[in-house]
């Protein structure tokens, strides 16, 4: 999926299932475009959008848009039970965002109490609902409540669209895999895996793999202290959500990457494609065959990426 699906094609059409789809932090620089994807997604039949202040204008701004969904907007705390009630699908914005000079640990200190909390809610009020993480530091977010899907697809965007800019094709027939974790060296993309295949030089792939990961902080010194990726971060957590939308409404053959329980490494979460259905993960995909540069990439991301998991564990049993 390269677009965000148009409004029109089911808006009408009742043999499409109703689903809820609950977006928490909705009021800030993710949520708000987040929202208005989620509104123009055809699969959506009520949106709930909740966060700690501002979310009644953000809603009432969102339901004029013309498709199906019911929009309602929830602030605070004391309002989480009315929008997670009937949930099929979370997905969590919430949280601040990286700023020049702030560290994925400075993140996680600020970040980690408030996914713990939200996630607290789900179980309590939405326990069968599929959860989405957005809330950085995700390599380490992710494993505080375990059964998430860490949204990596900003990491397959952003390798598509580099991909397509060296190799000169269709950006639209573009596919990379990009497994690992959701920062820095953690980003591995598999470019030996890409379709359509080209013919990149070990330089072109060094040079787009360190583009890669360095892409959060390419969009936080451009914007010179006014935000990080919001505008592109919304786009990637849309398409992820149409995926899992799809795969409860059981459309076959639904395969994204994303951060999740894993035993594709030794280590407990990893990124990687994984099979969508009915109940969220039918199948978590081995990673196929790597180039020499990706072996090794591999093994070098692997101390960091274990040491950012058990951040997260950590956080959670001692919390």
């Amino acid at each position: 999926l390269d677009r965000p699906p148009e409004s029109t094609s089911y808006a009408d059409d009742e043999s499409v299932a109703a689903r809820k789809f609950a977006v928490l932090g909705a009021a800030g620089g993710i949520g708000q475009p987040l929202a208005l994807l989620m509104k123009l997604n055809p699969l959506v039949s009520q949106l709930a959008l909740s966060d700690i202040a501002n979310t009644p204008g953000v809603a009432a701004d969102v339901s004029h848009v013309n498709s199906r969904a019911e929009v309602a907007g929830y602030v605070g705390e004391e309002q989480l039970e009315k929008a997670l009630e009937g949930c099929d699908l979370v997905i969590i914005p919430a949280g601040v965002p990286r700023k020049p000079g702030m560290s994925r640990d400075d993140l996680f200190n600020i970040n980690a109490g408030i996914v713990k909390g939200l996630c607290s809610a789900i179980a309590k009020y939405c326990l069968t609902a599929l959860v989405n993480m957005i809330s950085n530091p995700v390599n380490s977010t992710v494993p505080i409540a375990a059964e998430l899907f860490g949204v990596t697809t900003l990491d397959v965007v952003r390798a598509k669209n580099f991909y397509t800019e060296k190799a000169k094709t269709n950006v639209g027939d573009v596919n990379v895999p990009v497994v690992g974790g959701h920062a820095g060296i953690t980003i591995l993309p598999l470019f030996s895996q890409a379709t359509p295949k080209a013919n990149l030089s070990e330089g072109d792939i060094k040079v787009l793999t360190k583009r890669m990961q360095d892409g959060d902080t390419e969009v936080v010194e451009a914007k010179a202290g006014k935000g990080s990726a919001t505008l592109s971060m919304a786009y990637a957590g849309a398409i992820f959500a149409d995926a899992c939308l799809k795969g409860l409404n059981g459309v076959p053959h639904v395969v994204e990457c994303s951060f999740v329980q894993s035993t594709v490494t030794e280590l407990p979460f990893f990124a990687s494609k994984v099979r969508l259905r009915k109940n969220g993960v039918d199948e978590v995909l081995g990673l196929s065959s790597l180039s020499e540069y990706e072996k090794n990439g591999l093994e070098s991301l692997k101390p960091e990426l274990k040491a950012s998991i058990h951040k997260g564990i950590n956080f959670a049993n001692q919390s």
